[in-house]
């Protein structure tokens, strides 16, 4: 099977006060998944807004990314192609140690 898909993730960040927030949306075409990440400015550092908005937006994400592991996960229970005993251990592609 051939095929060509564009997925597309839109992340909108805000700052206020040393904490940034962000929200990643996944838009599959046929779903959406949104995540939430925060970055918290520590008193002891330098104010760098570029570090908590790539700090926030990464959670976010990683957020996503979960949401979507598990929607794959019962995906492949569901065509029957899962472990008998149900279990499916990492890694995907990368551990969770490393994530």
């Amino acid at each position: 099977m051939n095929r060509t898909l564009e997925w597309t993730v839109r992340v909108e960040l805000s700052e206020e006060g040393g904490t940034t927030k962000a929200e990643a949306v996944l838009d599959t075409g046929t779903a959406r998944l949104s995540g939430q990440g925060i970055a918290r400015l520590s008193p002891q550092d330098p104010d760098v807004p570029t570090i908590g908005d790539e700090v926030a937006a990464s959670r976010a994400m990683h957020d996503v990314a979960g949401q979507l592991m598990s929607v794959a996960d019962r995906a492949i229970g569901e065509a029957g192609a899962g472990r008998p005993d149900g279990l499916v251990p990492p890694p995907y592609a990368w551990s969770d140690a490393t994530a």
